[in-house]
Parts: C-alpha cells; sequence; structure tokens
C-alpha cells in the first residue's frame, strides 16, 4: 500500500485545506516546537479508523475540529483526507475501478464521524479491514511515534506477535476472526430473546383463552340486553315525536312574526329614502363653501410661510459672511506658516549638501581594511588552535581505544577458559545417553493410520464446503430480490392506504361530492381541475345545499373553434357535467390567445397544464396544480396502485419462496460442514499429535549426535581463539607504548587559546568603527531625500492656500449681493396678507350657514336610519328563530326516523315488517312503559 497525498481541512490547527504530497523516497516535516508536525501522524492514524480520542490528545472526539482562535472563528466540521496509489490495482475489489483510492474521514458537532471510499458511504469496520489486510492501520506499530522503540523493546512476547502477524499479513484475518465472534455472541443474544418471546406467546394464548370464555357468556346475555334496548329505544322515540310537534307550532308562531316585522321595515324604508334624497345637495352646498374657505386660507399661510423663508434667508446669508470671513483669516496663518517652513527646510537642505563626503568616504574605506586584515589574523589563529585540539583528541582516543581492546582480551579468554571446562563437563554426560529403534517405530505405525484418516476426512470436508458454498450463493442470488420486492410491496401498500384515506368519507357526510365519480383520462387532471375547480365539491345528488342537476337535453349552442376537441372526450362517470364540460375545449399553450376571440357566450379554452381562456376575455395562468387536479390525479395514481401492488405481490412470493428454499439448505449444508470439520480437526490433532512425538524422538537423537560434534567442534575453535587472543595482546600492548613516549601536544594549547582571543578582541572593535561610519553616511543620505520631498509638499501648500483665499473673496461678493436683494421681500408680502383677511371673513359667514341646513337634514335622516335598524334587527331576530325552528323540525323528524331504524336493528325486524317487542307494537304504548322510563333515567 503506497500513500501518495494526505488532505486536512479544520484539523486541529490546520484549519485551511492543507495538501502533503508523499512523494517517492523520503519525505520529512521539519518544524520548530508546536508547529502541527504532530497533528500530520495523528490526522494520518484518524483517517485510517482511530477511535479513542485519547489518542488524538484530547477529552472527546470533536476536539480535532479547530476550536478558533482570537483572529479567526471556530470551524462545525473537520475532514482528512488519504490517497492511496493503486495503479497496479492491488486494492480490493469494490475499489479497483480507478488509479487511486481516496479514502475521507469527515466529523461534524454533535454529528459524529463519517467515512466515505472512492465517494461511497463506508463503516469505520470496512475502512479499518481493508487497512488491516495491508499490514498497517490506526495502531500499526508501522506508524512509530515518540517513545514507541523503547516500548517495542521491552515488549511482551503477546505485543511482539501482534508485530510478527502483521509483518506476516495476516492482522486482517484476526480482524475478521474478531467480528465474527462478535456476531456469533449477537446471534445467541438473539436466541435468548426468541425464548423470551416464545414464553410471552404463551402467557397471551392462556390470557386469549380467558377472553374467549367471557366472550361466551357475553352472547348469552345479548339477547336479553337487545330486550331492554328496544324499549328504552321506543321511549326516546316518543320522546322525540313530542318535540317534533312542539317545534311545529312554534314555527307556525315565528312566521307570523315575520311577516308582521316585514311590513313596518318596508315603510321605514321609504321615509329612509326620502330623507336621504335631501342630505345630497345640502351637502354639497356645504362642501363647495368649505372648499372656497379652505383656499383663502391656504393662500394666506403661504404668505406667512414666504415671511419666513425670507427671515431665514437673511439670517443664513448673514452667517455665511462670518463663516467667509473666519475662513479667510485661517487660510492667511496657513500662507504665512507655509512661507516659514519652506524657508527653513530649504535652508537645512543647502547645509546637508556642502558636507564634504569624500573624506567620509576615505575613512570608511580605511576601516573596512582593518577589518579585513583582523579577518585573516584571527583565522590564523583558530586554525592553529583547531589543528592542536584535533591532535589531542586523536592521542586520548587511541589510548582508550587501546585500553579498551586489552580489557576485552581479558574477558575473552576468562569466558572461554570456563566454557571449556562446562563443555567436557556436557561431552560426559551425553555419552552415557542413546535412543531405542523400537520407540520409532511403533510412532512410524501410528502416523500411517492417522494420515489415512485425514486423507478420507479431507475429502468429506471439501464435497460438504462445495455444498455449503452453492447454498450461499443462493442465499446471495435470492435475498436482496426478496427484500427488494418485500420493500416495493409495503411501499405501495403504504401509498394505497394513504389514498384511500384521503378519499374515504366520514359517515356524517351524506351527500357525495361529484369528484368521487368522475374518471379522468391520465394528464388530463389538471385541465379539469383548472376550469371547474370547487365545482367538484359540488353533488350530484339534489338533496344537497350544493349540486348539479342532470337537466334535459341542451338546446343547440355554438360549436367550439375547428381543431379543439371538447373536454367531455377525456371525462367519464358523470353526465351532469356534460353540458359544461362541452363547451369546454382542450388546445396547446401556443393556440390559446388566438382562439380566444373566436369563443362563443359560455364557451372556455385549456391546457393540459393548466392554463384558461374564457369568452369574456378572462385569461388565467397555469402556476400550480388546484386541489381539485390533485385529487384527481390522486385518485389515477390509486388506480393504477392496485395493479402494481398485485405484480408487486406476486415477485414477493416468488421470491420469498426462493430464499426460504435456500436458506434450508443453507442449515443442512452449514450442519453437514460443521460435521465434517469437526471429524477432519480430530483426525489432524491426532496426526499432529503423532507427528510431534516421532519429531521429538528425532530431534533428541539427532541433537545427540550433532551435539557432541557441536562439542568437539568448539574445544577446537576455543583453543585456536586462546592462542589468537595472547598474540593480539601482545601487540596492543606493543602499540600503546609507542604512544606514550611521543612527546604531548597539550603542552602549548593555554598559548593559542590567548592569541585567538586576542586576535577577536581587535576584530570585534575594528568592525565596530565601519560599522558607525556606514550608519553617519546612510543617516545623512536618508534625511536629504526626507527634506527634499518636505520642500515639494510646503510648496504645494503655499500654492493651495493662494488658491483657497481667492475662491473665498469670490464667494464673499456673491452672498453680499443676493443678502441686498432678499431685503426688499417683507415689504411686498404685507400688502397681499391685508387683501386677504377680508375675503376670508365673508367665505367663513357663508360656509356656516350652509353647515346649519345640512346639520338639521343629517339629524332627521338619522333619526330614520336608527328606526330602520331597530325593526331590520326585529325581523333578523325573528327570520333567525323562524330558521332555528325550521332546523329543528327536520332534525326531529330524523330523530323520529333515527330511532324507528335503531328499533329495527336492535330487533333485527325488516323494514316492511311491523315493529314489535314482546308481543306489541312500537307505535302504541307499552305497558308499564312509565315504570321502566323511570328505572332507565335511574340507571
Amino acid at each position: 500500500m503506497k500513500f501518495s497525498k494526505l488532505r486536512l481541512s479544520g484539523f486541529k490547527s490546520f484549519v485551511d485545506p492543507v495538501d502533503l504530497e508523499i512523494l517517492p523516497g523520503l519525505t520529512g516535516v521539519v518544524g520548530p516546537n508546536g508547529c502541527g508536525k504532530s497533528n500530520l501522524l495523528e490526522a494520518l492514524r484518524w483517517v485510517m479508523g482511530e477511535t479513542s480520542y485519547k489518542s488524538m490528545r484530547g477529552s472527546g472526539m470533536e476536539d480535532v475540529i479547530f476550536s478558533g482562535t482570537n483572529t479567526r472563528p471556530a470551524r462545525n466540521f473537520a475532514e482528512v483526507g488519504l490517497y492511496l496509489d493503486n495503479k497496479d490495482m492491488t486494492a480490493p475489489a469494490e475499489y479497483n475501478d480507478h488509479d487511486m483510492v481516496e479514502v475521507i474521514r469527515r466529523i461534524e458537532r454533535d454529528a459524529g464521524s463519517a467515512y466515505r471510499i472512492n465517494s461511497r458511504d463506508v463503516r469505520a469496520r470496512d475502512v479499518q479491514l481493508m487497512f488491516a489486510d495491508a499490514s498497517t492501520g490506526a495502531r500499526s506499530p508501522a506508524l512509530v511515534k515518540q517513545g514507541q522503540i523503547g516500548e517495542l523493546i521491552n515488549a511482551k512476547p503477546e505485543a511482539r506477535r501482534k508485530i510478527l502477524e502483521e509483518a506476516a499479513g495476516i492482522s486482517g484475518l484476526h480482524t475478521r476472526r474478531h467480528e465474527a465472534e462478535l456476531r456469533l455472541r449477537g446471534a445467541e443474544s438473539n436466541l435468548e430473546k426468541v425464548d423470551d418471546a416464545i414464553g410471552n406467546l404463551e402467557t397471551q394464548l392462556r390470557s386469549l383463552k380467558r377472553q374467549a370464555r367471557q366472550a361466551t357468556r357475553y352472547r348469552n346475555l345479548s339477547g336479553q340486553i337487545r330486550q331492554v334496548e328496544a324499549l328504552f329505544l321506543h321511549l326516546r322515540w316518543q320522546q322525540a315525536v313530542d318535540a317534533a310537534e312542539q317545534a311545529q307550532q312554534a314555527l307556525k308562531e315565528a312566521s307570523d312574526a315575520v311577516a308582521q316585522l316585514t311590513g313596518k321595515v318596508g315603510e321605514a324604508t321609504s321615509t329612509q329614502l326620502q330623507l336621504q334624497d335631501i342630505v345630497p345637495p345640502l351637502r354639497d352646498e356645504e362642501v363647495q363653501a368649505a372648499a372656497a374657505l379652505r383656499r383663502l386660507v391656504v393662500e394666506r399661510e403661504g404668505i406667512e410661510k414666504e415671511e419666513n423663508r425670507a427671515k431665514e434667508l437673511l439670517e443664513r446669508l448673514g452667517g455665511q459672511l462670518a463663516v467667509l470671513d473666519q475662513d479667510s483669516s485661517r487660510e492667511q496663518a496657513a500662507l504665512a506658516d507655509a512661507q516659514e517652513q519652506l524657508k527653513r527646510r530649504q535652508a537645512e537642505l543647502a547645509s546637508l549638501e556642502q558636507a564634504d563626503t569624500e573624506a567620509e568616504e576615505a575613512a570608511e574605506v580605511k576601516a573596512q581594511e582593518a577589518v579585513a586584515k583582523a579577518e585573516v589574523d584571527m583565522r590564523s589563529a583558530e586554525q592553529a588552535l583547531d589543528d592542536t585540539n584535533r591532535q589531542i583528541a586523536d592521542r586520548t582516543a587511541k589510548l582508550r581505544e587501546l585500553e579498551t581492546a586489552l580489557e576485552n582480551l581479558r574477558q575473552r579468554q576468562d569466558r572461554i577458559e570456563a566454557e571449556q571446562g562446562r563443555l567436557g563437563e556436557e561431552r560426559d554426560a551425553l555419552l552415557a545417553d542413546g535412543v531405542s529403534e523400537a520407540d520409532r517405530k511403533v510412532l512410524t505405525d501410528k502416523i500411517s493410520v492417522a494420515e489415512q484418516k485425514e486423507q478420507e476426512a479431507l475429502a468429506a470436508a471439501n464435497a460438504a464446503q462445495v455444498q455449503l458454498m452453492e447454498a450461499n450463493r443462493k442465499i446471495d442470488e435470492f435475498t436482496d430480490p426478496e427484500k427488494h420486492a418485500q420493500a416495493a410491496v409495503e411501499r405501495l401498500v403504504g401509498e394505497r392506504a394513504a389514498l384511500s384515506a384521503m378519499f374515504a368519507r366520514p359517515d356524517k357526510l351524506s351527500w357525495p361530492s361529484l369528484i368521487d365519480s368522475v374518471k379522468v383520462e391520465a394528464g388530463y387532471e389538471k385541465a379539469l381541475g383548472a376550469v371547474l375547480g370547487e365545482d367538484l365539491e359540488a353533488s350530484s345528488d339534489t338533496a344537497a345545499p350544493a349540486h348539479w342537476l342532470n337537466l334535459a337535453e341542451a338546446p343547440a349552442t355554438a360549436a367550439l373553434p375547428d381543431g379543439v376537441s371538447p373536454l367531455s372526450d377525456f371525462v367519464a362517470g358523470a353526465s351532469v357535467l356534460s353540458r359544461r364540460l362541452g363547451q369546454i375545449g382542450v388546445v396547446d399553450r401556443g393556440l390559446g390567445d388566438a382562439l380566444q376571440a373566436r369563443l362563443a357566450p359560455g364557451q372556455r379554452l385549456v391546457t393540459l397544464e393548466g392554463d384558461m381562456w374564457r369568452w369574456d376575455g378572462y385569461r388565467v395562468a397555469a402556476e400550480a396544480p388546484t386541489p381539485a387536479a390533485q385529487r384527481l390525479e390522486q385518485r389515477n395514481r390509486l388506480v393504477e396502485l392496485e395493479k402494481e401492488l398485485k405484480a408487486a405481490q406476486y415477485a414477493a412470493e416468488k421470491y420469498g419462496s426462493a430464499a426460504g428454499q435456500a436458506r434450508q439448505d443453507l442449515k443442512i449444508a452449514s450442519e453437514t460442514d460443521s460435521h465434517c470439520r469437526a471429524a477432519l480437526l480430530e483426525a489432524q490433532e491426532a496426526l499432529t499429535t503423532y507427528r510431534a512425538e516421532l519429531a521429538d524422538l528425532e530431534r533428541g537423537a539427532a541433537k545427540h549426535v550433532s551435539r557432541l560434534a557441536a562439542i568437539e567442534e568448539a574445544s577446537q575453535r576455543m583453543t585456536s581463539d586462546l592462542a589468537e587472543i595472547a598474540e593480539t595482546r601482545s601487540r596492543t600492548n606493543a602499540d600503546q607504548t609507542a604512544i606514550t613516549e611521543q612527546p604531548d601536544p597539550a603542552d602549548g594549547i593555554e598559548t593559542l587559546q590567548m592569541r585567538v582571543a586576542e586576535t577577536r578582541a581587535d576584530l570585534a572593535g575594528k568592525r565596530a568603527e565601519q560599522t558607525g561610519l556606514t550608519r553617519e553616511r546612510e543617516a545623512r543620505e536618508t534625511r536629504i531625500q526626507q527634506l527634499r520631498s518636505d520642500v515639494v509638499e510646503w510648496q504645494s501648500r503655499h500654492q493651495r492656500a493662494q488658491n483657497q483665499i481667492d475662491e473665498l473673496e469670490r464667494r464673499k461678493h456673491a452672498v453680499k449681493e443676493e443678502k441686498r436683494q432678499a431685503e426688499t421681500v417683507p415689504e411686498q408680502l404685507t400688502d397681499r396678507r391685508k387683501a386677504l383677511v377680508d375675503a376670508i371673513q365673508a367665505a367663513e359667514k357663508s360656509r356656516q350657514q350652509a353647515a346649519d341646513k345640512l346639520a338639521e337634514a343629517e339629524n332627521n335622516l338619522a333619526l330614520a336610519d336608527k328606526n330602520l335598524k331597530n325593526l331590520e334587527a326585529g325581523a333578523s331576530e325573528a327570520r333567525e328563530l323562524k330558521a332555528r325552528l325550521e332546523a329543528t323540525v327536520e332534525g326531529n323528524a330524523e330523530r323520529v326516523d333515527e330511532w324507528g331504524q335503531r328499533i329495527r336493528e336492535t330487533l333485527q325486524v325488516e323494514p316492511d315488517k311491523a315493529l314489535d317487542v314482546s308481543g306489541h307494537d312500537l307505535e302504541k304504548p307499552f305497558p308499564g312503559a312509565d315504570e321502566m322510563e323511570t328505572k332507565l333515567e335511574r340507571y
């Protein structure tokens, strides 16, 4: 498995998307502490399926999301993508359709983690298995973290075993084994739940038997209860008859009262109309007088506003003159300041430009040469010191190396002498032992018999495995189609139930709407809903408040335009709509506007999308389907659902039967495979035991012989090693003596160190002198540039101040001229206001006279309106009382019929037969009915 790229977004410190390219060879990341190097390794482990937040150095897994800083807000998600090179197509089969395998893990706050491989959602277990099969993963030893080398060296045998298993490529098998064990434990838990469910069902069965006995007792009491119910219903029926007679009498009295009040309302209405004819001319006269007065008042107010505006203008112009004087004084001061600053900077610039630059450059060159000479002296002294230190280190290292070599030779000689003694004792013990040939013959015969049994068990296990694989193939072949077919049936049943519930009508609705009986061809629902709409909610029953009548044959009407088909050709099941639908044509969208002018009165055009044109010029565009169109489409869908449901049920039954047979075959094959594997395992264990015993015996014999040969060879080798050690020790002592007799280079080291310190101090002083000269020259050049820029800036300010002074003088002259003209306006307005005062007084007198006449007429009209309203209110109350009594009469009649019908249903009497309880006709009073009524009321 080859990693190509690691992409991070919002993960810990990587708030912005970052790509880490992992190129061929060695890729390293270098940076200071805290720069995020460890976050890269944690991101790699996290995307490979790490589930422990402690391994991510957090208190929760959501801590890997960027938590924000003082300048950047926190993120709501984190995402890490790992890209694997798959050019050799070695990935698992389901991911082998791309040259690059993309593994992405994303976490959102309060939503958990999600995994994707090549843009497909997968489980965390799938990602972990994929990396485990490649001998890697989030917790693989291949990912070495800080301190892990020491942990591996000191690890227990169990931990080292995991490392070896991963190196051998079998860690994925252990992961799958663990998952299989979890599933087996889950299956055992499910079996326990099934046992609990069976116990609950037995308890429910006993309860149902007890309920069945109670139902039998209930049937025995039903006959007696039916007689008592019939008597109770007869009493209620008699009460309903009495209430109906009383309501009929009250209805007659209410009808008489309505007639009397209606006459009085007519008389009051005539009086009100006469007064209403008088009021409008008086109101017009009063309005005209008020309008004339209002015009004069508005004109006077306009004159007053003009006077105020003239005063405000004079005040504003005076303020502007004061402001202009202040601005002129300020600009004069700015002009003088600019002249002063300009003179000062020009003088400083001239003095700096006249400085002696040649002397400064000569001093700087001389200082640079001195620095160069001091550097040469210092490097020479440092080189001499380094050579001496190197000679001292080489001499010390050689002496230490020779001493270590002598000590190692002595220890090696001691070990060889001790080992020679031990090998002599072991050789004497081995010469006394031997191996028996009879034991070898017995074990060989047992192994032959065990191998024959193993071959027979292996053949049976292979045959059972083939049978099991075939059963699994059939299960895979039929399980998914069965699930899909069953899901389709459930979806269609749910859709049919929902649509059926929508079209089900409550029992209280006596008049079904016409929309439930019409049948519309598919695609024409929007057209019918657009032209009829809520009219389809009316009933075909003439007793309904809103209904359609099936009129006689319609008189001859104008035909629809040529080429236009009537909507009645596509609607069936409602003959009462034939007149309406015959005058509605179905057209394409592009023809509607052209054909609208040719429509006869009453005709309409409609499109399949719901656009509508009416004969009188009315036009409606299709925006959304009407409720009626939606309901028609749903009814057509309900018919189609029946056909689709039958086909889906047939497919579900077919696949269910095949899947059931496949499951039965799988069960038999699994049992056979288990028995064969158990027999094979038993034979293999026996064969392994015998082979292990024989191998132990052979190993013991071979070990005996080889050990004696090894001891002899080791003895000869040790004798040779002792001679070599003696020769090497003599040579090492001679080298050590030669080195100690040479002169020690450390005697002159202090003189060299003092010389190096002096040259370094001299170089530092000369460098400081050179730096000071350079700084002075750079500071003078910088100040000259700044002064030149300041001179240009102050010259510009001087010119701007002069221009502003000229502009202020021009504006001051214009303001004075405007003020002189405004001072003549108030005298002209005073004469106009005096003339308007007299005209306003005359108009006010005329308006008052017209208002008095109008008030008298309106009072008379108000009295007439009040009288009419009182009479109309009384008539309305009387009509409402009459309507309530009519409804009460109808309700009483219905209750009489209802109680009679319930009596027939209780006694199960046919409609054409007389009602009888204990031999008595229910139309006549029962013997003892009063007593029974008293008992029923008390009950």
